[in-house]
Parts: structure tokens; C-alpha cells; sequence
């Protein structure tokens, strides 16, 4: 099981015993299909629900775990209206549409697992009556939407050379005044100007970049091993190849790697960073990698660029020169729904190269 599904399938663990029976027999009922990220969400959507029955006095349960089923059976859609209402206007966090869809759609899982799945020892359902089956939760977020949003906002072709090219070379005259950041970047510029590059070159997501070892990475067949998001199988990583231009920016880093990060044998981490009072080199997190191409994206005149949309940009480039499967199956999505954002998003790049002569 690789680093981050061990730290959420320990956290699942800390919060289960939190809740109602029946949910706990969900979850162990879902457990073999989704990944424990993925049922960390539901949890965690569950409590913010059972603390509103409690603060609603919906349920005469002093504790969340103590609600018994029979609480369920007799909210009205008045009662649904009034959660949906509560997370969209709750002082301390409001929620979004998509945030809020999600957490009704958590909900929807549960009541029908409830109603439909699971028997009583009589073979009766446990929920006699399912409020949320009344409830339409609505898709806010369509492809067409999405790329609307992200149109003018991706590198486009020639610029995915250029930002690496400002990297490795012209950043450096934008901070000539500032020593320390002339300092970092000499330190740092053939690991930043790769990690650019693989993101660039193979549309990886920013949790797979960070858990990549040195063992991930077959040169030869230009591919690197990660575990893919949303496969709940931990006894296999999934192949996922990069394209040449990406081959010379991590023989690069590869042949600084051991003496500019000091890495101990022991590290097994790809990308490393020498840590404020450290000596020896260790993974880079998550965030120092997405505030590096923020920092690189500011300068470069790019603000609004991310480790995301640097993943964006090269789905969309790769969409264009394969198919709609094919990206699929690179950028791994499970479903095809979700890769054909790059399909609006192609569409003007296609309607504008009609008329190239």
C-alpha cells in the first residue's frame, strides 16, 4: 500500500468507530471497490450530517455513533432542504455547489445501501423508508463548463517549450538582484526544470510525481510506475509513459541527484529537497512542488498556472495528436466523461488550424 493510502486508511480507522453501526457496515461493504481516500470522504461527510441532526435535534442521540437507523426513517424533505441550506450558508465554511452535490450524492450512497442492499436478520431491509431517494442530485460541473474555465489558461504548444526554457535559463536574469533566490535557483534549477518537464511531458497528477522513487523510473522504455488514483489495487503500479523531450531534463537531474541533495542511500524518493537545517536531502512534499510552479508561473507572466493545469496543458496537447481512449488511459481517468474537457477545449485549438495554409 503506497504512503498516502496507508495515512488514509489509518485516519478511516480513527474515525469509524465515530459513527453508527450502519455506517461502519457500509463502509466495510464498499471497502473492496473504492479506495480509502475515497471513503475517508464519505466519513467525513457523514459527521458534518450527524452533527447537524444533533444540532437540530433531529435524533435524541447524545452521541454521533449512538443514532440509531430509526432517526433516518423519519426525516421529511423539509429535512433535506435544510441541510442543503445549512451547508450553503454555515458562517464558518461555506460550501460550493460541487461540495455540496458531493455530500448529498455521500448520502444518497448510504440510504440506498440501506434500503436496497442491506437485510435485517428477517431479510428485511434496514431502512424501512429512504428520504434521499426524492433527492436529485444535479451534475454542476459539466465538461464543456470545466473547459470553459480553463480556456486561455493552459500553455499551448510552443509555450510548454518556452516555460521550460524560462526555467532552465531566463529566470535567472528576472532575480539577478535577489541573492537568495539566485541561490536557490542555481541549487535547484535542473530538479525544478524536470519536474516541469515529466509534469509537462506526461501529464502527471502532482500526488503521483511526489511518492515516485528512484525504482519508478525505466528510462529505457520512457515510462515511470505509479500507484493511479482511484484503484483500489495496492499490489500493482500502473506504467504510465513520458515522451523524449522529457529523457534529457532527467538525465540531468538523475546525474546531480545524489551530490547536490546529499541523498543517503537509504532515500528512495526521486525528487528530493534539502530541508531549512537539514544536511541531507529527503521527498519533496506536495506543496513545495506547487508553490515552485507558482513561483516560476509569476515571473514567466503566467500567473494563474498550477501543477494542475501544467497536467491540463499537456492533455490537451496529447488529445490532439490521439484519441479520446488513449488520453483516457495516460492521465488516468476512470471515466471517459471526465477526459472530454479536452475535447471542448480542442475545439477552437481545430477550428482555428482548418484554415492554416
Amino acid at each position: 500500500m503506497n504512503l498516502q493510502k496507508k495515512k488514509d486508511r489509518e485516519e478511516l480507522e480513527k474515525h469509524l468507530p465515530r459513527m453508527p453501526w450502519y455506517v461502519e457496515k457500509f463502509i466495510n461493504y464498499k471497502l473492496p471497490d473504492l479506495s480509502p481516500s475515497s471513503l475517508l470522504e464519505y466519513v467525513r461527510d457523514y459527521e458534518t450530517f450527524f452533527s447537524w441532526l444533533q444540532a437540530e435535534g433531529l435524533t435524541a442521540s447524545e452521541t454521533m455513533s449512538g443514532i440509531p437507523i430509526e432517526d433516518l426513517e423519519r426525516l421529511h424533505m423539509d429535512s433535506v432542504d435544510s441541510f442543503r441550506m445549512f451547508l450553503a450558508t454555515r458562517k464558518e465554511n461555506a460550501n460550493s455547489k460541487t461540495t455540496i452535490s458531493r455530500k448529498l450524492s455521500s448520502l444518497r450512497s448510504l440510504f440506498h445501501y440501506l434500503s436496497q442492499i442491506a437485510e435485517d436478520e428477517n431479510f428485511y431491509p434496514l431502512l424501512k423508508r429512504n428520504v434521499m431517494a426524492k433527492v436529485s442530485v444535479k451534475r454542476t460541473h459539466k465538461p464543456k463548463d470545466t473547459a470553459a474555465k480553463l480556456e486561455g489558461k493552459l500553455l499551448q504548444e510552443q509555450e510548454i517549450i518556452e516555460f521550460i526554457t524560462y526555467i532552465r535559463h531566463d529566470y535567472a536574469h528576472d532575480v539577478a538582484t535577489n541573492k537568495q533566490a539566485t541561490y536557490s535557483h542555481e541549487l535547484n534549477r535542473i530538479r525544478d526544470c524536470c519536474i516541469v518537464s515529466l509534469i509537462l511531458n506526461s501529464g502527471l497528477r502532482v500526488s503521483e510525481l511526489v511518492h515516485l522513487d528512484l525504482d519508478d523510473l525505466d528510462m529505457k522504455r520512457k515510462l515511470v510506475y505509479v500507484y493511479r488514483k482511484g484503484k483500489n489495487d495496492d499490489t500493482f503500479k500502473t506504467p504510465v509513459y513520458f515522451r523524449q523531450d522529457a529523457v534529457e531534463d532527467l538525465e540531468m537531474y538523475l546525474a546531480q541527484r545524489e551530490t547536490r541533495y546529499k541523498a543517503p542511500k537509504r532515500e528512495k524518493a526521486l525528487f528530493l529537497a534539502i530541508a531549512n537545517g537539514r544536511k541531507e536531502g529527503s521527498r519533496m512534499t506536495k506543496r513545495a512542488i506547487q508553490e515552485m510552479v507558482v513561483k516560476y508561473a509569476k515571473r514567466f507572466g503566467k500567473p494563474y498556472l498550477s501543477v494542475h493545469k501544467l497536467r491540463h496543458s499537456f492533455a490537451t496537447d496529447y488529445y490532439l495528436r490521439n484519441d479520446l481512449y488513449k488520453t483516457q488511459e495516460q492521465l488516468g481517468h476512470a471515466s471517459p466523461e471526465t477526459t472530454q474537457i479536452y475535447a471542448h477545449l480542442t475545439d477552437k485549438t481545430m477550428e482555428e488550424a482548418i484554415d492554416r495554409r
